[in-house]
């Protein structure tokens, strides 16, 4: 079976992601910074699964080393999935430039220079999948988490034209949008339980939608209709709220 690359594999969304695509069958290259950590989840995976896993060693933000890590690879993948993520506490982001510029270069910058190189492989064969996952996060701005939503935003901006350059050679690019998700990005946070996914929910929603040509996926289903009223609200009575 053919591989799929994944990206960010240290998150609690992507280590359920590869155990779904594993059990589908699909060898995984995991890539993540100090990548041994996911000894044990390799390990795991090929006992329940056996498929190959391979652990790739790989920082999202070092840009100049994005061509080499791919042409490196034993096996050029059949689909990349990005999984990438870094969310600044707001007031943090806010005073110390360091804190926003990581949100924009783990959420943004860094997928779509990765993500340039292997489209680019992709077209020529004709063939593949990407997955990018974004948040719902980047429908509308609030004053609770704009910067990283505006990060968001700007993935699933890029995502979106991608989808459109891609679809004449016949690769598929799915955007996630997950509402919130139980994980450790959002421990400190007071999620309400039945708006709240589990990451295994939302890798089994991943795969079903990638194996079925979607293009978007909002996860939990019910942030669609959310976002499309959040969306909707009027500027001039948007910007009173605190939402």
């Amino acid at each position: 079976m053919s591989y799929v690359l994944i990206i960010g594999a240290k998150s609690d969304i992507a280590k359920e992601v590869a155990r779904v695509y594993a059990k589908n069958g699909y060898n995984l290259f995991l890539a993540a910074r100090e990548s041994a950590s996911l000894e044990d989840l390799k390990q795991d995976i090929y006992v329940r699964s056996g498929v190959d896993v391979k652990l790739k060693e790989f920082d999202v933000t070092a840009y100049d080393t994005h061509e080499n890590f791919y042409t490196s690879l034993e096996e050029k993948p059949l689909g990349v999935i990005v999984v990438s993520g870094y969310m600044a506490e707001q007031k943090s982001a806010q005073k110390e430039w360091d804190e926003t510029l990581n949100t924009i270069n783990v959420n943004y910058t860094g997928a779509v220079s990765i993500l340039n190189i292997i489209a680019n492989d992709f077209e020529k064969h004709r063939r593949g999948f990407i997955v990018g996952v974004s948040s719902v996060a980047g429908d509308r701005g609030r004053k609770a988490n704009y910067i990283y939503g505006s990060a968001k935003a700007a993935f699933s901006a890029y995502l979106s034209g991608l989808r459109n350059r891609l679809y004449e050679s016949g690769v598929s690019v799915l955007t996630v949008k997950p509402g919130f998700v139980n994980t450790k990005m959002t421990e400190k946070l007071d999620l309400p339980q039945n708006l709240t996914a589990e990451p295994e929910d939302v890798a089994e929603d991943i795969y079903n939608a990638q194996q079925k040509g979607r293009n978007i996926l909002y996860t939990k289903s019910i942030w669609m209709l959310i976002m499309l009223i959040i969306k909707h609200i009027p500027e001039f009575v948007f910007k009173k709220m605190s939402i």
